[in-house]
Formats: C-alpha cells, sequence, structure tokens
C-alpha cells in the first residue's frame, strides 16, 4: 500500500510533532483540520496568537527534522510516521496514537497480532518463570511479544520469544539503553526482533515517559497480560490504558500475602481474565476477529480543511471568555464543555486547540482538557 506521503511532507510531520505545545491528540487535531503537516505548521503562529500566547511558539526547524532523521539513520534504525504503510494500524486506532516511532530492527512485527507482558521490576523467580514460560508458549502460537525491556518481567518475557518474535517498546531514545544491564538482551532484540521509540533520537529516560511508552505496549497489542504488579504500580497503568484502548487484560493471581501480587489481584476483581495457562490467554485472543487492515476510521490523514481563516473570523470571542470560564485546573469532558456552552462544536474544538498551543490548557486521556 502505497501511503502517498512525500519526503517534504514526511519531514514536515516530524516537525510538527516536535513542535512546542504539540501533543499526539492535538497532532490529530491539527492534521484533521489541515490536511497536512506542511499546512499545519504555517498555521500554528496565528492559532498560538489567538490562543493568547504572549511568545513565539517554538516551532521545529526542517533542519533540525532532518537532522534527526540522519541521526536515526546513521544508527541503523528508520523512522516511521502516522499514515505510512508501515505504521501498525492497530496502534494508529488509539486516540493518541505517537504520529512518529523510531524502528529498530523489523518493523513488519509491529503490525503481527501481539500480546503485551508487563509486570514488576523485582519480579519473583516464579514470576519470571511464568513469563518465559507463557511468552515461549504464546509466541509458539503465531503471536508476537510486545514489552518494555525493564527488568525482571520484561526482561523474561522478551528472552522467551527472541525466535518467535518479540517487540521492545523504550522510553527514551531508540539509541539510549535503559536499564544498562539489558544491553545484551537489547542488542539481540535489534538483531532478531524489534525496538520502538517514540522519543527523539537521544533523549534520556524520564519518570513521565514511562507512561507514554506503556500505552505503546498495550496499543501494539490484542491483549496485556500482567504477572506480578503491586499496587498502584507500572504494570496497573499499561492495563488501564488496555481497557481505556478496548484491548484485553490478563492477569496471574498471585498470594495475598505478596504485595507484588496486589495489583494483579485487584485486575481480577475487576473482571480481568483469570490466567494460570497460556491456553487461556490463546484461547480469547483466538475468539478475537480483526477487521480487515485499512486505513483507520478516525484517521487524521486524508480529509484536510485547508484554509480556515473564514472559520476564525466567524468565531465570536464572547465564546473564547466562555470556555476559559468553564475552564480550571480539573480535567472536563470536552462534551461536558459542548454541552454546557451550546455551541458549535467546531468553535469550540478550534479555540481549544488555540489554547493548547498557547501554552494555557492541556489535554488528559479521555477527551478530557484543564487550564495549566
Amino acid at each position: 500500500m502505497n501511503s502517498g506521503i512525500t519526503p517534504a511532507e514526511k519531514i514536515a510531520r516530524l516537525r510538527l510533532i516536535r513542535s512546542e505545545n504539540v501533543g499526539p491528540i492535538t497532532y490529530a487535531r491539527l492534521m484533521q483540520r489541515f490536511g497536512s503537516a506542511i499546512k499545519a505548521i504555517g498555521a500554528l503562529p496565528d492559532m498560538a496568537r489567538r490562543g493568547g500566547s504572549q511568545k513565539e511558539l517554538k516551532i521545529c526547524s526542517a533542519a533540525e527534522a532532518e537532522d534527526e532523521i540522519a541521526k536515526i539513520e546513521k544508527f541503523g534504525a528508520r523512522l516511521i510516521v502516522a499514515g505510512e504503510a508501515e505504521y501498525p494500524q492497530l496502534l494508529a486506532e488509539a486516540e493518541d496514537a505517537p504520529p512518529a516511532l523510531t524502528v529498530m530492527g523489523n518493523p513488519a512485527l509491529l503490525s503481527r497480532p501481539a500480546l503485551g507482558v508487563v509486570g514488576a521490576r523485582n519480579a519473583s523467580l516464579s514470576g519470571r518463570k511464568i513469563a518465559e514460560t507463557f511468552s515461549a508458549r504464546v509466541g509458539a502460537a503465531g503471536y508476537v511479544i510486545v514489552s518494555g525491556l525493564a527488568r525482571g518481567i520484561d526482561g523474561a518475557a522478551h528472552a522467551a520469544s527472541l525466535k518467535s518474535g518479540t517487540v521492545a517498546v523504550v522510553a527514551g531514545g531508540i539509541d539510549v539503553i535503559y536499564p544498562r544491564e539489558n544491553e545484551g538482551l537489547y542488542r539481540e532484540i535489534a538483531a532478531a526482533g524489534a525496538i520502538v521509540a517514540e522519543s527523539p533520537f537521544g533523549t534520556e529516560p524520564l519518570a513521565r515517559h514511562f507512561p507514554r511508552r506503556n500505552r505503546i505496549i498495550s496499543g501494539l497489542s490484542l491483549g496485556v497480560l500482567v504477572v506480578e504488579a503491586a499496587e498502584k504500580s507500572g504494570s496497573l497503568i499499561t492495563a488501564r490504558m488496555a481497557l481505556e484502548q478496548n484491548r484485553e487484560v490478563f492477569a496471574v493471581p498471585g498470594s495475598p500475602l505478596d504485595p507484588r501480587a496486589g495489583g494483579t489481584n485487584s485486575l481480577l476483581k475487576d473482571g480481568a481474565h483469570v490466567t494460570t495457562s497460556a491456553e487461556d490467554i490463546l484461547n480469547v485472543l483466538g475468539s478475537l476477529r480483526l477487521r480487515p487492515l485499512g486505513e483507520p476510521p478516525q484517521s487524521p490523514f486524508v480529509h484536510g480543511a485547508g484554509d480556515d481563516s473564514q472559520k476564525h473570523a466567524e468565531i465570536p470571542e464572547a465564546l473564547r471568555a466562555q470556555i476559559l470560564e468553564n475552564l480550571s485546573p480539573t480535567p472536563v469532558s470536552i462534551d461536558e464543555l459542548v454541552r454546557a456552552l451550546n455551541a458549535p462544536i467546531g468553535y469550540i474544538l478550534t479555540i481549544l486547540l488555540e489554547l493548547e498551543l498557547a501554552g494555557r490548557i492541556e489535554r488528559q486521556a479521555g477527551n478530557k482538557v484543564n487550564l495549566i
């Protein structure tokens, strides 16, 4: 399938997501409005000014984008942007799908049916054995194993699925190996599987990067298996994101005396699949029916509105003030905001875009926004 993305448009798409105040959801909204990143970039300064920005918006330059791509290719990886044929379409269906992925290894693995496997870094010997056994069995049945290259459960799942196919999603840049103790595993996966990064080349992983990484693990997968996880752990964040993405969640029950089982047992109480064998996973995954691959239904890459200057001229200034009055630091649903204001949804979405580009609001999961 030919994506029809020109080299100039690909560079523009990287520039757009690397620009100030542009996150994945804002990127998608801009693409829906303008139809191309080239047009969207040209509109950013005016939109930020209308949103109340008092300073010039920092827009990633073409030279910066070209330099990043050159570094990626020199490292032996490649950049894939949303809308290209190799971009994984199951991930593309997520509301906050990453607009650009850096991939080291075999990108075809990203589009194969997959199971995410996550769990505790300080996993028990039993937990690691379960992760190895289940990953090997599910991998042998034709599913790719996706995990986060962390120590513990992640490492065990990757090691057990090197031959059948494994994908490691990292929190930093594609070139930053974390944790260092998994350097050997990183190189094995790069050679036999695939490593995926959303962060720019050279980015050191920070705490805020890991939840973003987790949504990619679940987004690439038909379901997520949680082997060992304490309450409020990162693995539970992955499970929550899997549910938001309409994925299956599997959990291995554990002793109530082991804190590492607190999270998994809570998942089971909340309706996760009780998983005591690989067959429990395979039976559920085997019953799923993927729709034929095609352009995702909410694709932001086809229908553009072109020049929208007339639309902006029609928006009443009073509505901008009303929106700000109704927002607070507490996230509110955009649907709820639309109902409260009784104004055209197109106007509201445009104003929200402008406010976000101006750095005055931020988007949250579940189609919510809040004041900064």
